[in-house]
Parts: structure tokens; sequence; C-alpha cells
């Protein structure tokens, strides 16, 4: 069984912005062990969301190559990559984009129900439970708390059981006290559920507790 779960080889990443190109990533090249908790760290404009959108299959880089779970993923064509991403990773994003005319009950389950899962409900159900929100579940986005759409987010990333889970800044809209809870859940969770970690942060206390750190500047490693 292989023990990469996922492997980037020089990867690079510009955008055209008027006449000037601005490069994100520069021959960026990580791997990330199964199981492992990977921390990429860097200041704003770093690079690091970026890395993790391309990691994650959220965008395209310009060149190199992205094998995750077995799979290139930078030979698949949008339509074979969107059901490959729902069924590999999960994505936790900084501001939680759940949507907003789903309950919490719903946001989760939306995942598992494109890949027509029967066991959805019950698998939602054990989630809400697991993050203490059971009693939240029929409940819009716009009545929860910013630490409660961030646990509805996390159950939603998880749902699927993914190989991977990538977080983007999660606790970057949090107070510390939501931060350390959001954090203390993810880390449970992923041990419970046997999943790979890769968050982006810019927290030395968060990256205190990863088993690697990749520290980005100005896009390079």
């Amino acid at each position: 069984m292989p023990t990469n779960v996922l492997k980037a080889i020089q990867l690079s990443k510009s955008y055209n912005v008027d006449s000037r190109q601005i490069i994100v990533l520069d021959n960026v090249s990580i791997t990330v062990q199964v199981g492992e908790f990977v921390v990429i760290e860097g200041k704003s404009g770093s690079g690091k969301s970026t890395l993790l959108s391309l990691l994650s299959g959220l965008d395209r880089p310009d060149s190199g190559k992205i094998n995750l779970g077995g799979t290139d993923i930078t030979d698949l064509s949008e339509d074979e990559l969107a059901p490959f991403r729902n069924r590999t990773i999960g994505y936790v994003f900084q501001s939680f984009h759940l949507v907003p005319s789903l309950t919490a009950f719903e946001n989760i389950t939306f995942p598992a129900e494109l890949n027509r899962d029967r066991q959805a409900a019950a698998k939602a159900k054990e989630l809400l439970r697991r993050v203490e929100l059971s009693e939240r579940m029929n409940n819009f986005p716009h009545q929860l708390s910013g630490g409660e759409k961030q646990r509805i987010a996390i159950c939603r990333a998880l749902i699927n059981g993914p190989q991977i889970v990538f977080a983007d800044e999660p606790t970057g809209n949090l107070d510390s006290a939501n931060s350390e809870i959001i954090m203390q859940l993810l880390l449970e969770l992923r041990q419970e559920l046997k999943t790979t970690l890769v968050l982006a942060t810019h927290s030395r206390e968060i990256s205190s507790q990863a088993d690697s750190i990749v520290r980005l500047v100005d896009g390079t490693i």
C-alpha cells in the first residue's frame, strides 16, 4: 500500500494583472504521507491559499504535476475532476461557504447525496452528535454562530470519508476561544476517522502541533 497520499512536483502558478505577470508559486514540490498532519505556513500573500487550491484540484497549475490518492489529477477533465474531488477530499474554508438556503443537516448531507450514499442521513446525524450540534440540525446558516458554522463545515468535509482534508485558515474568522475548539475538533476527528490533514495557517501555535511544516516565502518553500 502506498505511503504517500499526495505528491506534487514543481508546481508553478501566475496571474496577469493589467500588463504585469504576478508569480504566486514558483516550482513548489511537496509530499504528504498517509495520516499525516501537514501545515502550510506563511504570511499573507505567500501563496498558501493558492497552493492549497492547486493540491485539492480546485484550481489548476500553469505547470507541474499533482498525484492525489494514486490519480494524476492534472490530467483529469473538469467533468472527471468534480466527482473525484467529492469522493476523495474534504475542504474546510475560512469563510465557511455553507449554502444559505439549506439547513445545517442539508449542508452536511449534500456531498454524500451527490455520491448517492443511502447512509447520508445517518452519517450526518452521527457527525452532528460528535460536534455537539444535534439540536441545531434544522437551523439555517444565518441562525448559527461563527463557531457553529465552522463545525457544520467540518462535518460536511468529512461525510464522504475523504482520504485527505484540506483546511484554509479554518480559524481565521473566529475568536481565540472558538479557534481553539475548532482546531481541537479537527485534530480529534482526523485521528478518529484516520484521515490526512493539510492545513494553511499563519499561526505558529497551530503549526507547533503539526507532523511537518511547509513554510512558504514569496511563493517558494
